[in-house]
């Protein structure tokens, strides 16, 4: 059971690391942060071993920026097991050398943290990855056997393939209320289980959104929590979002009609559903 507890502690370390970090800090710039919160994040993000912040930004930037092309590492037009982890077996795409030097990256070289990462991953990964997170539960009496296939091994592949969902599963399965022209998706499990990243629809439409959702539930949304309480003692700052006004004018000129509404007077209401409703009782004075 401890172990258990551990695992989940560090899967949220860990997840964070990615999604407050890499994804919602690094790659799309949505909020700032203070020294000691991207010391945080680096070091949560290298916990999650997916490569130094400098390779997933680039990565995911080229995704946005070329979205289900072949210059997208990830594309998810070549099927649902290459955009959750096939690319990751293969050689890139030509096209994704050719056009990689078009995204601007000299904001996250300028960082020395980040340049710290990178420099030193091959040495600071595996210590924070594996061999801690083996070690540290043993101080409280759990065997090391346990702990190295539990808080690590098991943790790791849970936030990597997690993670992977929104590649895949995100651009597959769910609603597009923000913009029906593209595959990104609303999924409300992936949310839940990456910490918010599953409002991807959203997320394609409005990158820039710190919240990467429009309602930014807590229950859905931990980074964003998260980054909300940062913000609270000062480590986040400039915390980037969308007004509703410039959701609802989106909503009306790309969405696919099921944008949420939150009953009979919201605006979103199509006017010929108002008309076909049935009014039980209805008020005959007027």
């Amino acid at each position: 059971m401890i172990d258990l507890v551990t695992a989940v502690f560090l899967y949220l370390c860990s997840g964070l690391g990615i999604t407050a970090g890499a994804h919602r800090l690094w790659a799309h710039k949505s909020y700032k942060a203070r020294l000691p919160l991207r010391l945080l994040l680096t070091l949560f993000n290298t916990l999650a071993f997916q490569d130094a912040v400098l390779d997933w930004a680039r990565d995911h930037r080229m995704h946005h920026k070329y979205s289900e092309t072949d210059a997208d590492p990830h594309n998810a037009t070549r099927g649902f097991f290459f955009s959750h982890v096939g690319w990751l077996l293969v050689r890139k795409h030509p096209e994704i050398k050719a056009k990689g030097h078009t995204i601007d990256m000299s904001d996250l070289w300028a960082d020395p943290i980040l340049r710290f990462q990178k420099k030193y991953y091959l040495a600071l990964m595996p210590l924070i990855c594996f061999i801690l997170p083996s070690y540290i539960p043993t101080l409280w009496g759990e065997s090391a056997w346990n702990a190295y296939w539990v808080c690590a091994i098991f943790r790791y592949v849970y936030v990597l393939n997690v993670t992977w969902l929104v590649n895949s599963a995100a651009h597959k399965w769910g609603s597009k209320p923000y913009d029906k022209n593209i595959n990104p998706v609303e999924t409300k499990p992936v949310s839940l289980v990456v910490l918010g990243e599953g409002f991807h629809n959203y997320h394609h439409t409005f990158p820039w959104d710190y919240k990467t959702a429009e309602l930014g539930d807590y229950s859905l949304n931990f980074s964003k929590l998260f980054i909300d309480f940062m913000a609270s003692i000062g480590w986040a700052y400039d915390l980037k979002t969308v007004s509703a006004e410039v959701v609802e004018k989106r909503v009306k000129r790309t969405g696919d009609g099921s944008h949420h509404v939150w009953g009979w007077d919201d605006k979103d209401v199509p006017s010929e559903e108002k008309k076909e409703a049935t009014i039980i009782n209805p008020d005959k004075i007027h």
